[in-house]
C-alpha cells in the first residue's frame, strides 16, 4: 500500500481547534432577524460544528474540517436544563456520545421514552424518531454528536414537534416562525399544513 505524505499547511485544514470554533447559531442569526432566545428553543445553548462534508449547505457548513458524504461531527454545549426541544432527522441517525456532565436522551413520539449517559456512554437514535437532549447535570456540559447522512445529501432536514412550533409562535409571534423555517428549522404541523 502507498501512503500519503502531508506536509504541516496540508494538515492543518485538517484540525479543529475548539478556541477557535463559532457556534452556528452565530451563522444562522447573521441577517435573519431571527431572536437568539427563539434559537435556543430549536437548539442546544451552543452548537460548534466540527466537521461537515464537502459542499455541505446544512447548519454545520462553516466546519473548519472537510470531510466525506456520510457524517457531520458537532460539540453542543448545554448549560444546566438546556436542551433543543424534541425534533426528529428525517433521512439521518444522530449519534451522541457524553464528554461530560449528564443528559438525558428522551425518545418517542412525546418524547415519552429515555436514559441518562453519563461521560463516555453512547447512544444511536434512527431517522424518523422523534429525540431530545437535555443537560440533567450541575455544569455546562457537552455532547460529541455524529450526524449520519445519506450519500450525496447537502443538508439534514430536522422537523420539531408541533409543540415546539407553537411555543415560538406564542412567545415571538407567527414571522419568527416563518423566517425560522426558511433557515431549515421545520415544525411539523406545518409541514403537513403545506
Amino acid at each position: 500500500m502507498k501512503t500519503i505524505d502531508l506536509n504541516n499547511p496540508d494538515m492543518s485544514d485538517r484540525i479543529a481547534r475548539f478556541r477557535d470554533l463559532k457556534p452556528y447559531k452565530q451563522s444562522i442569526m447573521e441577517g435573519t432577524g431571527i431572536p437568539a432566545e427563539a434559537v435556543e428553543i430549536v437548539s442546544a445553548k451552543s452548537v460548534y460544528p466540527l466537521m461537515s462534508p464537502e459542499g455541505w449547505e446544512g447548519r454545520s457548513k462553516i466546519a473548519p474540517v472537510k470531510g466525506m458524504d456520510g457524517l457531520t461531527v458537532t460539540i453542543a454545549e448545554c448549560p444546566p436544563g438546556n436542551n433543543p426541544g424534541l425534533h426528529s432527522h428525517s433521512h439521518t441517525v444522530e449519534n451522541f456520545f457524553c464528554l461530560n456532565g449528564k443528559f438525558r436522551i428522551s425518545w418517542g413520539e412525546d418524547g415519552e421514552n429515555s436514559v441518562e449517559l453519563e461521560p463516555l456512554d453512547f447512544i444511536s437514535v434512527p431517522a424518523g424518531v422523534y429525540r431530545d437532549f437535555n443537560n440533567i447535570s450541575d455544569e455546562t456540559a457537552r455532547l460529541l454528536v455524529m450526524i449520519q447522512n445519506v450519500k450525496g445529501d447537502v443538508k439534514d432536514e430536522v422537523v420539531f414537534h408541533p409543540h415546539v412550533g407553537k411555543e415560538i409562535a406564542e412567545k415571538f409571534g407567527e414571522d419568527t416562525v416563518i423566517a425560522m423555517d426558511k433557515v431549515g428549522f421545520r415544525f411539523a404541523d406545518r409541514i403537513a399544513a403545506k
